[in-house]
C-alpha cells in the first residue's frame, strides 16, 4: 500500500530517475559517495541508489521531493556540493534521465 506524497499540492511533487555509467571497477566508490550524506536533505521523501544488474559499471538513481525546489535548494548543501565534486571524476556519462510527477511514496 503507498501513502500520498504529503505536499500542499499532489502536482508540486518532484522525481528524478537516472542512469549513471561509472569508470569500470569504481561503482562501488560511487555509490558510497552519493548515499553517505544523503538522509540531511530537507524536502527529499526518497533517495535510493541501485546497482544495475546488467551492467557492473552502472548506477540507477531515483528521487523523489517535495517539489522541484526542494531539488534545486539541495544542490546548494555545502555536503551535497562536497560529494558532487568528488564523485563527478568517477562518472564516465549520465546515459539516461527522467523527470517525474510522483503520486506516492511506499514506506
Amino acid at each position: 500500500m503507498s501513502r500520498s506524497v504529503s505536499t500542499p499540492s499532489e502536482s508540486a511533487a518532484y522525481g528524478l530517475i537516472g542512469r549513471i555509467r561509472v569508470l569500470p571497477g569504481r561503482r562501488d566508490e560511487l555509490a558510497a559517495i552519493l548515499t553517505e550524506g544523503s538522509g540531511e536533505m530537507p524536502g527529499c521523501l526518497s533517495y535510493v541508489v541501485a546497482e544495475d544488474l546488467t551492467d557492473p559499471d552502472g548506477l540507477w538513481v531515483t528521487e523523489v521531493w517535495l517539489d522541484r525546489a526542494a531539488h534545486q535548494a539541495s544542490l546548494e548543501l555545502p555536503a551535497v556540493r562536497e560529494a558532487i565534486g568528488r564523485g563527478r571524476p568517477l562518472i564516465v556519462e549520465f546515459d539516461v534521465f527522467h523527470e517525474t510527477r510522483p503520486l506516492g511514496v511506499a514506506p
